[in-house]
Protein backbone atom coordinates (compact mmCIF):
# COMPACT_ATOMS: atom_id res chain seq x y z
CA UNK A 1 0.00 0.00 0.00
CA UNK A 2 1.36 3.42 -0.98
CA UNK A 3 2.07 5.75 1.72
CA UNK A 4 1.05 9.60 0.94
CA UNK A 5 1.01 12.48 3.04
CA UNK A 6 -2.06 15.06 2.56
CA UNK A 7 -0.77 18.53 3.53
CA UNK A 8 -4.23 19.70 5.22
CA UNK A 9 -4.87 23.44 5.26
CA UNK A 10 -8.32 23.28 7.21
CA UNK A 11 -9.45 24.29 3.83
CA UNK A 12 -12.41 22.29 1.56
CA UNK A 13 -9.70 21.65 -1.43
CA UNK A 14 -6.86 19.80 0.74
CA UNK A 15 -9.89 17.87 2.67
CA UNK A 16 -11.57 16.19 -0.41
CA UNK A 17 -7.96 15.47 -1.64
CA UNK A 18 -7.24 13.31 1.43
CA UNK A 19 -10.96 11.72 1.04
CA UNK A 20 -10.62 10.79 -2.32
CA UNK A 21 -6.95 9.62 -1.82
CA UNK A 22 -8.50 7.32 0.94
CA UNK A 23 -11.23 6.28 -1.15
CA UNK A 24 -8.77 5.30 -3.64
CA UNK A 25 -6.73 2.62 -0.97
CA UNK A 26 -3.65 4.72 -0.06
CA UNK A 27 -2.19 5.04 3.32
CA UNK A 28 -2.92 8.82 4.28
CA UNK A 29 -1.08 10.86 6.61
CA UNK A 30 -2.30 14.17 7.16
CA UNK A 31 0.05 17.33 8.40
CA UNK A 32 -0.52 20.74 8.64
CA UNK A 33 1.59 23.22 8.34
CA UNK A 34 2.28 25.92 10.50
CA UNK A 35 4.65 28.76 8.78
CA UNK A 36 4.03 31.92 10.89
CA UNK A 37 5.01 33.01 14.77
CA UNK A 38 7.50 35.85 14.31
CA UNK A 39 6.41 38.15 17.06
CA UNK A 40 8.43 41.01 15.53
CA UNK A 41 5.61 41.35 12.83
CA UNK A 42 2.32 40.87 13.27
CA UNK A 43 0.42 39.47 10.37
CA UNK A 44 -3.02 39.76 11.92
CA UNK A 45 -5.04 40.72 15.33
CA UNK A 46 -6.62 37.06 14.49
CA UNK A 47 -5.07 33.88 14.98
CA UNK A 48 -6.26 32.42 11.93
CA UNK A 49 -3.91 29.56 11.81
CA UNK A 50 -5.40 27.95 15.29
CA UNK A 51 -8.74 28.09 13.76
CA UNK A 52 -7.23 26.36 10.62
CA UNK A 53 -5.15 23.46 12.30
CA UNK A 54 -8.39 22.79 14.41
CA UNK A 55 -10.30 22.32 10.92
CA UNK A 56 -7.44 20.10 9.53
CA UNK A 57 -7.61 17.87 12.61
CA UNK A 58 -11.61 17.55 12.92
CA UNK A 59 -11.36 16.55 9.09
CA UNK A 60 -8.55 13.94 9.80
CA UNK A 61 -10.78 12.78 12.73
CA UNK A 62 -13.72 11.89 10.35
CA UNK A 63 -11.95 10.27 7.66
CA UNK A 64 -9.81 8.14 10.09
CA UNK A 65 -6.28 9.18 9.30
CA UNK A 66 -3.28 10.39 11.42
CA UNK A 67 -2.71 13.81 12.19
CA UNK A 68 0.14 16.05 13.07
CA UNK A 69 1.25 19.72 12.68
CA UNK A 70 4.86 20.68 11.84
CA UNK A 71 6.22 24.02 12.59
CA UNK A 72 7.77 24.99 9.04
CA UNK A 73 8.11 28.49 10.29
CA UNK A 74 12.22 29.54 9.99
CA UNK A 75 12.15 28.36 6.89
CA UNK A 76 9.51 30.07 5.88
CA UNK A 77 10.62 33.27 7.43
CA UNK A 78 13.75 32.89 5.84
CA UNK A 79 12.62 31.67 2.30
CA UNK A 80 9.68 33.41 1.45
CA UNK A 81 9.44 36.77 4.33
CA UNK A 82 12.48 37.78 3.93
CA UNK A 83 12.95 37.08 0.32
CA UNK A 84 9.61 39.39 -0.14
CA UNK A 85 11.01 42.11 1.82
CA UNK A 86 14.09 42.04 -0.65
CA UNK A 87 11.92 42.22 -3.51
CA UNK A 88 9.86 44.81 -2.68
CA UNK A 89 12.93 46.88 -1.46
CA UNK A 90 14.73 46.47 -5.03
CA UNK A 91 11.35 48.09 -6.39
CA UNK A 92 10.05 44.42 -7.43
CA UNK A 93 7.01 42.91 -6.62
CA UNK A 94 7.34 39.08 -5.82
CA UNK A 95 4.81 36.38 -5.97
CA UNK A 96 5.07 34.81 -2.67
CA UNK A 97 2.64 31.82 -3.53
CA UNK A 98 4.81 30.77 -6.51
CA UNK A 99 7.70 30.81 -4.05
CA UNK A 100 5.79 29.17 -1.13
CA UNK A 101 5.11 26.12 -3.40
CA UNK A 102 8.85 25.73 -4.60
CA UNK A 103 10.49 26.30 -1.09
CA UNK A 104 7.83 25.00 1.07
CA UNK A 105 5.45 22.64 0.50
CA UNK A 106 7.25 21.00 -2.26
CA UNK A 107 10.66 20.99 -0.97
CA UNK A 108 10.66 21.36 2.98
CA UNK A 109 7.61 19.76 3.71
CA UNK A 110 8.06 17.24 1.10
CA UNK A 111 11.27 16.24 2.73
CA UNK A 112 9.38 16.06 5.81
CA UNK A 113 6.88 13.35 4.45
CA UNK A 114 9.71 11.72 2.47
CA UNK A 115 11.33 11.09 6.16
CA UNK A 116 7.55 9.66 7.11
CA UNK A 117 8.16 6.83 4.84
CA UNK A 118 5.96 8.34 2.22
CA UNK A 119 5.69 7.68 -1.99
CA UNK A 120 3.83 10.97 -2.46
CA UNK A 121 2.59 14.53 -0.80
CA UNK A 122 -0.86 15.45 -2.26
CA UNK A 123 -2.41 18.85 -2.26
CA UNK A 124 -5.69 20.48 -2.63
CA UNK A 125 -4.66 22.50 -6.06
CA UNK A 126 -6.73 22.63 -9.22
CA UNK A 127 -4.25 21.41 -11.31
CA UNK A 128 -3.28 17.72 -13.03
CA UNK A 129 -0.16 15.85 -13.94
CA UNK A 130 -0.06 12.91 -16.15
CA UNK A 131 3.49 11.11 -17.38
CA UNK A 132 4.52 10.53 -21.06
CA UNK A 133 7.84 8.54 -22.05
CA UNK A 134 11.00 10.34 -23.68
CA UNK A 135 14.52 9.40 -24.24
CA UNK A 136 13.87 6.00 -22.05
CA UNK A 137 12.77 8.13 -19.34
CA UNK A 138 9.70 9.03 -17.29
CA UNK A 139 8.75 12.73 -18.17
CA UNK A 140 6.38 14.47 -15.79
CA UNK A 141 3.44 16.83 -17.60
CA UNK A 142 1.94 20.11 -15.52
CA UNK A 143 -1.14 20.16 -17.10
CA UNK A 144 -4.59 22.76 -15.75
CA UNK A 145 -7.15 22.22 -13.36
CA UNK A 146 -10.30 21.07 -15.16
CA UNK A 147 -12.19 23.61 -13.24
CA UNK A 148 -11.30 26.89 -15.73
CA UNK A 149 -12.19 29.25 -13.22
CA UNK A 150 -9.62 27.96 -10.53
CA UNK A 151 -6.86 26.53 -12.39
CA UNK A 152 -3.44 26.44 -10.17
CA UNK A 153 -1.10 25.13 -12.02
CA UNK A 154 0.29 29.07 -12.30
CA UNK A 155 1.86 28.91 -8.77
CA UNK A 156 3.49 25.64 -9.57
CA UNK A 157 5.39 27.19 -12.45
CA UNK A 158 8.65 26.50 -10.64
CA UNK A 159 8.46 23.14 -9.82
CA UNK A 160 11.05 20.64 -10.66
CA UNK A 161 10.47 17.17 -12.86
CA UNK A 162 11.59 15.68 -9.67
CA UNK A 163 9.29 17.88 -7.38
CA UNK A 164 6.50 16.91 -9.74
CA UNK A 165 7.43 12.42 -9.73
CA UNK A 166 6.57 12.85 -6.31
CA UNK A 167 3.31 14.71 -5.75
CA UNK A 168 -0.75 13.97 -6.15
CA UNK A 169 -3.38 16.30 -7.35
CA UNK A 170 -6.35 14.69 -6.26
CA UNK A 171 -9.09 17.25 -7.21
CA UNK A 172 -7.64 18.18 -10.53
CA UNK A 173 -10.56 16.37 -12.59
CA UNK A 174 -12.71 18.06 -10.16
CA UNK A 175 -14.65 21.39 -9.97
CA UNK A 176 -14.76 23.32 -7.34
CA UNK A 177 -18.73 22.88 -6.91
CA UNK A 178 -17.83 19.35 -7.29
CA UNK A 179 -15.02 19.07 -4.45
CA UNK A 180 -17.94 21.29 -1.85
CA UNK A 181 -20.58 18.72 -2.65
CA UNK A 182 -18.31 15.71 -1.78
CA UNK A 183 -17.70 17.45 1.56
CA UNK A 184 -20.81 18.21 2.26
CA UNK A 185 -22.15 14.28 1.63
CA UNK A 186 -19.10 13.08 3.60
CA UNK A 187 -20.01 15.42 6.59
CA UNK A 188 -16.48 16.96 6.50
CA UNK A 189 -16.56 20.36 8.62
CA UNK A 190 -15.04 22.53 6.11
CA UNK A 191 -17.61 21.81 3.14
CA UNK A 192 -18.87 25.57 3.89
CA UNK A 193 -15.82 26.94 4.48
CA UNK A 194 -14.68 30.44 2.29
CA UNK A 195 -11.69 30.23 0.21
CA UNK A 196 -8.61 31.58 1.75
CA UNK A 197 -7.62 34.82 0.38
CA UNK A 198 -4.09 35.17 2.54
CA UNK A 199 -0.43 34.87 2.22
CA UNK A 200 0.26 31.19 1.73
CA UNK A 201 -0.60 29.33 4.67
CA UNK A 202 -0.34 32.49 6.85
CA UNK A 203 -3.63 33.54 6.57
CA UNK A 204 -4.91 37.23 5.93
CA UNK A 205 -2.10 39.41 5.53
CA UNK A 206 -2.81 43.05 4.78
CA UNK A 207 0.31 43.53 2.52
CA UNK A 208 0.90 47.13 3.11
CA UNK A 209 0.65 47.14 7.02
CA UNK A 210 2.69 44.34 6.49
CA UNK A 211 5.33 45.44 4.54
CA UNK A 212 5.45 49.06 6.78
CA UNK A 213 6.55 46.92 9.83
CA UNK A 214 9.90 46.48 8.02
CA UNK A 215 10.26 48.54 5.14
CA UNK A 216 9.99 51.79 6.91
CA UNK A 217 8.04 54.62 5.48
CA UNK A 218 9.42 57.58 3.10
CA UNK A 219 7.49 60.62 2.29
CA UNK A 220 7.55 60.65 -1.45
CA UNK A 221 5.97 62.69 -3.91
CA UNK A 222 3.01 60.90 -7.00
CA UNK A 223 3.73 62.16 -10.24
CA UNK A 224 0.88 62.25 -13.20
CA UNK A 225 1.99 61.50 -16.40
CA UNK A 226 0.03 62.86 -18.96
CA UNK A 227 -1.12 60.34 -21.88
CA UNK A 228 0.04 62.60 -24.50
CA UNK A 229 3.95 62.63 -23.20
CA UNK A 230 6.80 62.52 -25.31
CA UNK A 231 7.82 59.63 -24.32
CA UNK A 232 4.52 57.65 -26.01
CA UNK A 233 5.39 59.36 -29.14
CA UNK A 234 8.69 58.29 -30.02
CA UNK A 235 9.10 56.38 -33.64
CA UNK A 236 10.21 53.30 -33.40
CA UNK A 237 13.82 53.33 -34.22
CA UNK A 238 15.46 50.81 -37.49
CA UNK A 239 16.37 47.31 -36.03
CA UNK A 240 19.07 45.54 -37.59
CA UNK A 241 18.39 42.22 -36.10
CA UNK A 242 15.08 40.47 -34.58
CA UNK A 243 16.52 40.78 -31.05
CA UNK A 244 17.66 44.56 -31.32
CA UNK A 245 13.88 45.06 -31.89
CA UNK A 246 12.85 42.50 -28.93
CA UNK A 247 15.65 44.50 -26.45
CA UNK A 248 13.52 47.62 -27.48
CA UNK A 249 10.01 46.63 -26.82
CA UNK A 250 11.19 45.25 -23.90
CA UNK A 251 12.90 48.25 -21.86
CA UNK A 252 10.67 50.17 -19.15
CA UNK A 253 10.78 53.49 -20.17
CA UNK A 254 12.94 55.86 -17.50
CA UNK A 255 10.47 58.36 -16.08
CA UNK A 256 11.55 61.64 -14.42
CA UNK A 257 9.99 64.26 -12.71
CA UNK A 258 10.10 66.59 -15.48
CA UNK A 259 7.57 64.12 -17.55
CA UNK A 260 4.47 65.09 -15.36
CA UNK A 261 3.08 67.30 -12.86
CA UNK A 262 3.20 66.39 -9.03
CA UNK A 263 -0.32 65.25 -7.72
CA UNK A 264 0.24 64.35 -4.12
CA UNK A 265 2.14 62.43 -1.75
CA UNK A 266 2.95 59.00 -0.72
CA UNK A 267 4.45 57.04 2.46
CA UNK A 268 7.09 54.97 0.36
CA UNK A 269 7.57 54.05 -3.39
CA UNK A 270 8.36 50.51 -2.01
CA UNK A 271 4.99 49.80 -1.21
CA UNK A 272 3.18 50.22 -4.27
CA UNK A 273 3.61 48.37 -7.89
CA UNK A 274 2.56 48.99 -11.49
CA UNK A 275 -0.65 48.66 -12.05
CA UNK A 276 -1.98 49.41 -8.80
CA UNK A 277 -4.91 51.43 -8.51
CA UNK A 278 -5.88 51.93 -4.70
CA UNK A 279 -4.41 53.76 -2.45
CA UNK A 280 -2.52 56.38 -4.04
CA UNK A 281 -5.91 59.03 -2.13
CA UNK A 282 -5.40 61.58 -5.34
CA UNK A 283 -8.56 62.89 -6.09
CA UNK A 284 -9.87 65.41 -8.92
CA UNK A 285 -9.37 63.66 -12.01
CA UNK A 286 -11.42 62.48 -14.83
CA UNK A 287 -10.35 58.84 -14.42
CA UNK A 288 -9.13 57.02 -11.76
CA UNK A 289 -5.26 56.98 -11.29
CA UNK A 290 -2.88 54.31 -11.83
CA UNK A 291 0.61 53.57 -11.28
CA UNK A 292 2.81 53.05 -14.38
CA UNK A 293 6.32 52.94 -12.38
CA UNK A 294 7.84 53.46 -9.26
CA UNK A 295 10.96 54.71 -8.81
CA UNK A 296 12.53 52.97 -5.51
CA UNK A 297 15.82 55.34 -5.31
CA UNK A 298 14.36 58.12 -5.86
CA UNK A 299 11.02 57.37 -3.92
CA UNK A 300 9.00 58.57 -6.73
CA UNK A 301 5.37 56.92 -7.97
CA UNK A 302 4.45 57.69 -11.84
CA UNK A 303 0.91 57.45 -13.26
CA UNK A 304 -1.29 58.25 -15.46
CA UNK A 305 -5.17 58.39 -15.73
CA UNK A 306 -7.40 55.34 -16.70
CA UNK A 307 -6.87 51.93 -17.25
CA UNK A 308 -5.87 52.35 -21.04
CA UNK A 309 -3.03 54.84 -20.49
CA UNK A 310 -0.39 54.01 -22.63
CA UNK A 311 2.21 53.94 -20.01
CA UNK A 312 0.68 50.89 -18.40
CA UNK A 313 1.30 48.25 -21.63
CA UNK A 314 4.38 46.55 -22.95
CA UNK A 315 4.29 44.18 -25.66
CA UNK A 316 7.41 42.51 -24.53
CA UNK A 317 9.19 41.01 -21.07
CA UNK A 318 12.43 39.70 -20.55
CA UNK A 319 14.09 36.81 -18.06
CA UNK A 320 17.29 36.37 -16.81
CA UNK A 321 19.16 32.77 -17.52
CA UNK A 322 19.28 32.18 -13.41
CA UNK A 323 15.61 33.39 -13.13
CA UNK A 324 14.65 31.25 -16.14
CA UNK A 325 13.16 27.74 -15.43
CA UNK A 326 11.75 24.84 -17.62
CA UNK A 327 9.02 22.29 -16.37
CA UNK A 328 9.64 20.39 -19.44
CA UNK A 329 13.38 20.06 -19.35
CA UNK A 330 13.29 18.43 -22.43
CA UNK A 331 11.30 20.72 -24.37
CA UNK A 332 13.90 23.75 -23.33
CA UNK A 333 14.66 26.11 -26.35
CA UNK A 334 18.54 26.61 -27.11
CA UNK A 335 20.04 30.16 -28.00
CA UNK A 336 18.33 31.29 -31.29
CA UNK A 337 15.53 28.70 -30.83
CA UNK A 338 12.23 30.27 -30.73
CA UNK A 339 8.21 29.00 -29.53
CA UNK A 340 5.07 29.64 -30.32
CA UNK A 341 3.06 29.41 -26.68
CA UNK A 342 0.35 31.06 -24.95
CA UNK A 343 1.38 32.92 -22.19
CA UNK A 344 -0.03 34.41 -18.50
CA UNK A 345 1.64 36.95 -16.12
CA UNK A 346 -0.35 36.78 -13.19
CA UNK A 347 -2.73 34.25 -11.55
CA UNK A 348 -6.82 34.19 -13.22
CA UNK A 349 -5.13 36.02 -16.46
CA UNK A 350 -6.68 34.37 -19.39
CA UNK A 351 -3.89 32.97 -21.62
CA UNK A 352 -2.33 34.88 -24.60
CA UNK A 353 -0.66 34.07 -27.64
CA UNK A 354 2.83 34.83 -27.42
CA UNK A 355 6.53 34.13 -28.94
CA UNK A 356 9.53 32.70 -26.87
CA UNK A 357 12.65 33.94 -28.50
CA UNK A 358 16.07 32.21 -26.30
CA UNK A 359 19.22 34.69 -27.01
CA UNK A 360 22.76 34.22 -24.89
CA UNK A 361 21.73 35.93 -21.49
CA UNK A 362 18.00 34.90 -21.20
CA UNK A 363 14.94 34.30 -22.84
CA UNK A 364 12.29 37.21 -24.23
CA UNK A 365 8.62 37.01 -24.49
CA UNK A 366 6.77 38.56 -27.22
CA UNK A 367 3.50 38.92 -27.07
CA UNK A 368 0.74 39.11 -30.14
CA UNK A 369 -0.81 41.89 -28.04
CA UNK A 370 0.30 44.46 -25.58
CA UNK A 371 0.14 43.24 -21.70
CA UNK A 372 -1.22 45.87 -19.15
CA UNK A 373 1.11 46.18 -16.06
CA UNK A 374 3.95 43.98 -16.42
CA UNK A 375 5.73 43.76 -13.15
CA UNK A 376 9.29 43.14 -12.42
CA UNK A 377 9.86 40.27 -10.19
CA UNK A 378 6.13 39.00 -10.93
CA UNK A 379 6.63 35.35 -12.91
CA UNK A 380 5.34 34.79 -16.19
CA UNK A 381 3.93 31.20 -16.85
CA UNK A 382 4.14 29.69 -20.55
CA UNK A 383 1.43 26.79 -21.49
CA UNK A 384 1.67 24.41 -25.06
CA UNK A 385 -2.61 23.52 -25.34
CA UNK A 386 -3.23 22.74 -21.10
CA UNK A 387 0.53 22.12 -20.01
CA UNK A 388 2.80 24.63 -18.25
CA UNK A 389 6.06 23.93 -20.04
CA UNK A 390 8.25 26.88 -17.90
CA UNK A 391 7.92 29.91 -16.42
CA UNK A 392 10.61 33.16 -15.32
CA UNK A 393 10.65 35.70 -12.97
CA UNK A 394 10.12 38.67 -14.98
CA UNK A 395 13.39 41.19 -15.27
Amino acid sequence: MKRVVVGLSGGVDSSVAAYLLKEQGYEVIGLFMKNWHDDSVTISRECEWVEDSNDAMMVAEKLGIPFQTVDLSAEYKERIVDYMFGEYERGRTPNPDVLCNREIKFDVFLKIALGLGADYVATGHYCRKDVISGDGKEIYRLLAGKDGNKDQSYFLCQLSQEQLGKILFPIGELTKPEVREIAAREELVTAGKKDSQGLCFVGKVRLPEFLQQKLKPREGVIVEVSSSNQNYRKPAPHFMTREEELAHNSRKIRYALADGKVVGKHQGAHYFTKGQRKGLNVGGTAEPLFVIDTDVEENVIYTGQGKNHPGLFRRTLFVTNDELHWVREDLALPVDGTMEVNARIRYRQPLQKAVLYRVDSGLYVDFEAPQSAITEGQFVAWYIEDELIGSGVIS
